[in-house]
């Protein structure tokens, strides 16, 4: 039986979709006034690429541009992020909480592990109340890989998981249900890829479905 759930945080359980325009759109023109950008923002660049830990992002939206650039730009733009989640300009996914409650009334532990950063995180699980579900919260920058694999790893070590599923929007949440030989549900939502999604054990369209999917996939897998 499943016994534990590890979930990606953007895209999955958070509408980033809804604070990360206008926190892209502040971050550029903050470069554009250091004479350090002159074109359009490059949102469509970040959507495709979305779900990479941050310093894989400014590689690919600033590739001209020095690691300190990077490093500050990246600075700029987590506050700008924070600061929008602080003032509610974002919002959980449709049935989060809802879902959440039924894992925790039928045992399930639930866990998050995301490629964003520690602050960032913290800012969510503390505005939507998150931590009264979630066993504990994991980012990519507490191991030195930058691999979701690992982080799922991680989690699976510290609290000796044996049964578990992965529940993410993007591929590298499959490879890390996967690579950890855990099960994979990909979840068809803003930042999904059809071509991603197809390796997932299951793909949902609402949070809510894993109430009867968890119960059936549990009774026929075991690892």
């Amino acid at each position: 039986m499943l016994q534990s759930i590890i979930f990606d945080m953007d895209g999955t359980l958070f509408q980033t979709d809804k604070i990360l325009e206008v926190s892209l759109d502040d971050t550029f023109n903050h470069l554009r006034s250091l004479n350090l950008w002159d074109t359009n923002t490059p949102i469509d660049k970040y959507r495709e690429i979305m779900g990479v830990p941050l310093p894989k992002v400014w590689e690919a939206l600033l590739p001209y541009h020095s690691i300190e650039v990077r490093k500050q730009t990246d600075a700029f733009f987590l506050k700008r992020l924070i600061e929008n989640i602080r003032s509610g300009k974002g919002d959980l996914y449709p049935n989060v909480k809802e879902t959440f409650t039924f894992l925790k009334e039928n045992n399930y532990s639930i866990y998050i592990a995301s490629n964003g950063l520690v602050e960032y995180l913290q800012a969510i699980v503390s505005y939507y109340h998150l931590d009264n579900w979630v066993t504990e919260t994991f980012s990519i920058q507490q191991i030195q890989t930058l691999n979701k694999s690992d982080l799922v790893k991680k989690i699976i070590k510290k609290y000796s998981i044996t049964n578990a599923a992965v529940v993410g929007d993007r591929l590298s949440d499959i490879k890390a249900a996967k690579e950890n030989e855990l099960l994979a549900i990909g979840c068809n939502f803003d930042f999904a890829q059809e071509n991603e999604l197809e390796q997932a054990d299951f793909v949902i369209d609402d949070l809510i479905e894993l109430k009867t999917i968890l119960p059936r996939a549990g009774k026929c897998t075991s690892y």
